[in-house]
């Protein structure tokens, strides 16, 4: 089965350089006409130029690929939604929304400005809102979009100095997880990339062999199989170095222990059974949880 995206329209946001310029060039070598979003900002966040997205807008032309460039930072709601109208100008619809741009601004909790927690939140969490819904009634009226956000193991898992970009990159896992809900009866399947990739943000932290296997291409076959028409929904790929595994929220099976007065003492004491993963489950949508629960509490007073 091949991949194409003949026909398609995509929005790549931070696709000026590293991962989001590799999704750009291979959407485009695949059919896709794409808008190249960039604010031309370094890692930080800080300046900004449409030149890095015209470098990759003449590159796809070359290829004889079509695209656009645009400069909108992703935090102005107003030039997304004006970004999202050139393209409808352009080619009439989109199709495809790759939520990749985002910033960097590391320092442990303890020494980090909320100014900086802010601005990373603004960028990674509010940025993929402000397109998500500039797009989202386009792609209800077609009957068709796909939505990839992207997330990072630091979310998922956590890393020291990462609590802002660690944080907005969890957000952007639940946004993900309530919006492929929504979005399912119009067709619009939303999922999440989790990339392990040497971008700008990456460098100096890694060996030249680690960051020659780290390739930004590398994660690039991810996101095509969740930009693509037979794309899941609701689904968590992680992806780099040429391995792509999927991650999971999940629920444990857990134990009912009721609401005595000793309940708080015999959790502690069982802690490591209500923790235990054996038999755990992948809900599909929140009130698995209660329902869990409420069976639980039901069993125990028949």
């Amino acid at each position: 089965m091949s991949i194409d995206f003949k026909g398609r329209v995509a929005i790549v946001t931070g696709a000026g350089g590293g991962l989001g310029k590799q999704h750009a060039l291979a959407l485009a070598a695949r059919g896709a006409k794409v808008v190249v979003n960039d604010l031309g900002g370094d890692v930080h966040g800080q300046g900004g130029s449409v030149s890095a997205a015209q470098a990759v807008v003449d590159e796809i032309r070359a290829a004889g690929g079509e695209a656009i460039a645009n400069g909108a930072s992703v935090t102005d709601f107003e030039a997304v939604q004006a970004m999202v109208q050139q393209a409808m100008d352009t080619w009439g619809r989109v199709d495809i929304l790759v939520n990749n741009a985002g910033i960097l601004r590391d320092k442990s909790f303890a020494k980090m400005e909320l100014a900086d927690f802010r601005l990373v939140m603004e960028v990674h969490l509010m940025g993929a809102v402000h397109c998500t819904k500039a797009v989202w009634p386009i792609m209800q009226a077609q009957n068709y979009g796909r939505v990839v956000m992207t997330t990072s193991s630091s979310g998922l898992y956590g890393n020291f100095g990462q609590a802002n970009y660690g944080a907005a990159k969890m957000a952007v896992a639940g946004l993900m997880q309530t919006l492929s809900i929504e979005g399912e009866k119009n067709n619009i399947r939303v999922n999440a990339l989790a990339p392990t990739a040497a971008t700008r943000m990456t460098e100096g932290l890694m060996p030249e062999v680690v960051l020659k296997a780290l390739e930004p291409s590398a994660v690039v076959p991810a996101m095509l199989v969740l930009a693509s028409e037979d794309a899941p929904n609701r689904t968590i790929l992680c992806a780099g170095a040429g391995g792509f595994e999927a991650a999971h929220i999940t629920l444990s099976q857990g134990v009912y222990l009721g609401t005595g007065p000793d309940t708080p003492e015999r959790l502690a004491a069982g802690l490591a059974q209500v923790t235990d993963l054996h038999g755990a489950q992948v809900p599909l949508s929140g009130s698995a949880q209660g329902a869990l629960e409420v069976g639980k509490a039901m069993k125990a007073h028949k």
